[in-house]
């Protein structure tokens, strides 16, 4: 191409972007008019004031204080408490989820002897979802990890994950922060322990000199996880403080089913007994999320079925005595009440 006829093109594009330009400014200068009054004064919008919510003057986590005079401290509760209480959808879930398994792990708690406080871990861990999944791998309300599980009495195989069985999965993570109170000496070091594994901190410890957990210098997801499990604490104790007001009515129940104690000597398929008692497939699998396939596999289980249905299906399987050799019913159980 010609180098003249180059560079007109060149101006005529360069005249063109000017225009435009020019055009955008003015459409700008036009809309900010609006903001002027008839004295050509500047009038300024306001928009709503939001406040921050300020943090107690004291906190304490199973008992044990929160030394929040150490402003590092007082930081660390600052940023998890923010960042939850204005997580509203979060908030409210937390809150109806609570209504359904808050009342099981509370009644373990107390007959264990442990802080009512360690209830809020569970929300931590999973946000009471017991189908939760992180991407290393941990499941089930109290996130184990598949070797932690196997480790404290879960069964998890191709074919059932204890793991996302809340009663069992509950018991556990129970049990085994119960022994590591036991071996650490606090409750702030024990959760530590759950979150970021026994060697480490007991490494940290020895090198450090020191079992004061808040002067432990431990990776940054362990020491923000003592801190989230408070900030979820103070909200959920007083949400009325925090601008949550959610009816009793409105929170979830708990699951209500009839649980079945069999021993099946051979697989059954799901189908088959949802079809025997008057009920669905979806329904039997939701009830009992820990069979990973569409049968019931051989082995000792405890089977859930809808409130009333139990008698049924302990009817059904005594019918198949090639299958199932033992069957007792558990009639109309709850989650918050002991099912076996």
């Amino acid at each position: 191409m010609n180098k003249n006829i180059q560079i007109a093109l060149l101006a005529v594009l360069i005249y063109i972007a000017g225009v435009f330009s020019a055009f955008l400014y003015n459409n700008n200068d036009k809309k900010n008019a609006k903001l002027l009054d008839s004295k050509n004064t500047l009038v300024v919008e306001t928009l709503p004031v939001i406040h921050d919510f300020p943090l107690p003057e004291t906190a304490s986590l199973c008992g044990e204080m929160i030394p929040l005079e150490v402003p590092r401290i007082w930081e660390m509760l600052d940023r998890e408490f923010n960042i939850t209480v204005w997580d509203r959808a979060q908030v409210f879930m937390y809150l109806k989820r609570a209504g359904r398994y808050f009342p099981y792990i509370e009644k373990k708690l107390h007959v264990k002897g442990m802080p009512d406080d360690l209830k809020y871990l569970a929300v931590a861990e999973s946000a009471l979802l017991t189908y939760s999944r992180s991407k290393k791998g941990a499941r089930g309300p109290w996130q184990f990890m598949t070797l932690a599980a196997r480790s404290n009495g879960l069964r998890r195989d191709r074919v059932v994950d204890e793991r996302l069985n809340f009663e069992r999965s509950t018991e556990a993570a129970l049990n085994n922060l119960k022994r590591l109170h036991e071996k650490f000496g606090s409750w702030a070091l024990a959760m530590a322990a759950y979150n970021g594994g026994e060697t480490r901190l007991r490494k940290a410890i020895k090198e450090q000199r020191t079992t004061d957990y808040y002067q432990l210098n431990l990776p940054l997801e362990t020491e923000r996880y003592i801190f989230r499990i408070a900030a979820i604490k103070i909200i959920l104790e007083n949400p009325n403080r925090y601008g949550y007001h959610l009816s009793a009515e409105r929170a979830y129940e708990p699951l209500a089913y009839d649980a079945v104690e069999a021993t099946f000597k051979a697989p059954v398929d799901i189908m088959v007994i949802a079809e025997s008692i008057g009920t669905d497939f979806k329904t039997i699998k939701e009830l009992n999320p820990h069979f990973l396939k569409d049968f019931i596999p051989a082995g000792h289980h405890f089977l859930r079925v809808p409130p009333g249905m139990g008698t049924k299906l302990t009817a059904f399987l005594e019918q198949i005595p090639a299958k199932v050799s033992t069957a007792a019913l558990i009639v109309s159980s709850r989650i918050e009440v002991e099912a076996h």
